[in-house]
């Protein structure tokens, strides 16, 4: 029996390097698309022969998402779950925001998923069905000042989860996994958490007195992607220790 695929963009670094593990461990190859960081992707690779491959992709693109879909579907076969995970911050007070830093926030966070589901979908229908699993942020849902364009493209998401769980069901289901506050390097040092102070208000703010795990995050991947989330369609799995119960 042939392996199941798997697509993951951002899938190097991480919350995305730990789903690409998670699937890897049930079994699937794993295809992480990337943009920045070659030297991430590269170990990746090294840590994973023959399981893991990575692409280089620009999601802000639709033709580039396009060829890559493409380059995908004749590589490596039809994916069983796609996971939407990259994502792109660029913060400014609103006033201050320019138009290239909406768009290419917008683009990247919201209409790369959009293009590449798109893209897969047909593919996946054809197949018998899959999963989608677009990861959002608590933002979307609460906003947060100077992230107007980060804010927008969560919100879209979410939204567009649930436009596509109508429209693609019942072959494919599509939800959105919401991480809450997860330890990564990213989070330590755009929340200062290494201060003992910081760390001490942010754990104020959640139930479970602790910081989250990509761990975590994995854990739900695997239920939704899972026989045990089979009737699980068009939601939101927020995984935050209780931080904001929505």
């Amino acid at each position: 029996m042939t392996e199941p695929l798997s697509l993951v963009t951002g899938g190097t670094r991480g919350i995305g390097l730990e789903l690409s593990r998670r699937l890897i461990a049930l079994g699937h190859r794993v295809v992480a698309f990337y943009w920045s960081d070659r030297t991430a992707a590269e170990k990746c690779e090294a840590d994973h022969p023959g399981r893991l491959t990575t692409m280089r992709v620009d999601l802000a693109d639709a033709e580039t998402v396009r060829a890559a879909a493409d380059r995908v579907l004749a590589e490596h076969g039809t994916p069983a779950v796609l996971v939407n995970n990259a994502g792109v911050n660029i913060d400014r007070p609103f006033l201050e925001l320019t138009g290239e830093d909406w768009r290419r926030v917008l683009d990247t966070n919201l209409s790369g998923p959009f293009w590449l589901t798109q893209a897969l979908a047909p593919a996946m229908l054809e197949a018998g069905g899959g999963h989608v699993v677009n990861v959002g942020a608590t933002t979307g849902i609460r906003p947060r000042v100077n992230g107007a364009n980060y804010c927008a493209s969560k919100a879209g998401l979410l939204q567009l989860t649930k436009c596509l769980a109508l429209e693609l069901g019942p072959t494919i289901r599509v939800n959105c996994l919401i991480p809450g506050m997860i330890d990564t390097e990213e989070l330590r040092t755009r929340w200062r958490l290494d201060d003992p102070e910081r760390m001490a208000q942010t754990l104020d703010e959640i139930p479970q007195r602790r910081i989250g795990t990509t761990e975590d995050v994995a854990n739900a991947l695997e239920y939704i992607v899972g026989p045990l989330g089979s009737y699980l369609n068009g939601q939101k799995l927020i995984v935050d220790g209780g931080q904001f119960m929505w």
